[in-house]
């Protein structure tokens, strides 16, 4: 890592951890995409900050299109950039920002992948069973399908966030905004199990108030998860792995096909805007077409 690098983007990373209130996945994206343009600095011998330009960055673009790189991660890069170099403007240290005027990809939508309640049916099938592991991964896949929590919010869940008289979580989403999510009776019969017969076994030793642990007792994390997950996919017999948001996009897709309202569900699902949660209304549509050409007798 360049010397440059550090003097300029230490104080850069605090000031999106303190005063942005990014969260780390953020940061190190951001650190990624930083990295890779004081290379390509290096590369074309440029010395300082100062002397970028905005040919300096369309250049940099036109490296990145013959790499062939994904309009998404594109995107970022010069939305990171750009953030950067309005940083050091505040700062004084630069007195424009070369990646105000360069054009953003736009992403292709992709539909988001959920399961099928049939398929749903026979995920819980496989966390069947009396032993605490088994216990564990029940409440795990309620409390995942039964919110439509992200799994990182999932694994910072501690027990005193969920209130078992109301039936709600306190779940502390992106940029520190905190929501309170309700969850079912399957769940709340699964966590009370889990909370009783599982945690204490799994716990052993180890001292600690996070929610879902793992098989020795320590706080299970995101990639613990979803190798819970796969391994529960595999044991079903479906196809594919499963994607962190996957069970996120089932319970989004399925409350819109049972009626919810999309503000609900927008606040559910914790989303600041509402356009986030549009993208379910291509899934529930496509259901619709589907039942209808189905059912109709002149279809």
């Amino acid at each position: 890592m360049s010397k440059l690098f550090i003097n300029y983007t230490h104080s850069y990373f605090a000031y999106l951890q303190i005063e942005k209130n990014s969260s780390v996945h953020t940061i190190q994206n951001y650190r990624d995409d930083l990295e890779h343009f004081f290379m390509f600095m290096e590369q074309q011998n440029i010395r300082t900050l100062q002397d970028v330009n905005h040919q300096t960055a369309r250049l940099y673009l036109t490296v990145l299109h013959e790499k062939k790189m994904a309009r998404a991660s594109v995107s970022r890069k010069i939305s990171a950039l750009r953030g950067f170099y309005r940083y050091l403007m505040r700062e004084n240290v630069t007195k424009e920002n070369p990646f105000l005027l360069v054009h953003r990809p736009k992403g292709t939508k992709k539909l988001p992948s959920f399961f099928y309640e049939e398929e749903m049916k026979e995920l819980f099938k496989t966390v069947q069973g009396t032993d605490p592991i088994a216990f564990r991964n029940q409440a795990l896949l309620e409390l995942l399908y039964g919110t439509g929590i992200r799994v990182s919010e999932c694994a910072s869940l501690t027990t005193e966030e969920i209130d078992t008289n109301l039936g709600v979580i306190l779940v502390h989403g992106k940029g520190g905004k905190e929501r309170y999510v309700p969850y079912g009776s399957f769940a709340a019969e699964a966590i009370q199990t889990y909370l009783k017969s599982g945690r204490p076994i799994l716990m052993k030793n180890t001292q600690h108030n996070k929610l879902f642990v793992n098989f020795r007792g320590a706080p299970i994390t995101t990639g613990g998860i979803r190798h819970v997950l796969n391994q529960l996919i595999e044991k079903a017999s479906l196809s594919g792995k499963i994607h962190p948001h996957m069970l996120r996009h089932t319970f989004a897709t399925h409350m819109l096909n049972n009626g919810a309202d999309m503000r609900t569900v927008q606040e559910l699902l914790g989303h600041a805007s509402l356009s986030s949660t549009q993208m379910y209304t291509h899934v529930t549509k496509e259901h619709l077409q589907k039942t209808y050409m189905k059912h109709h007798p002149r279809a």
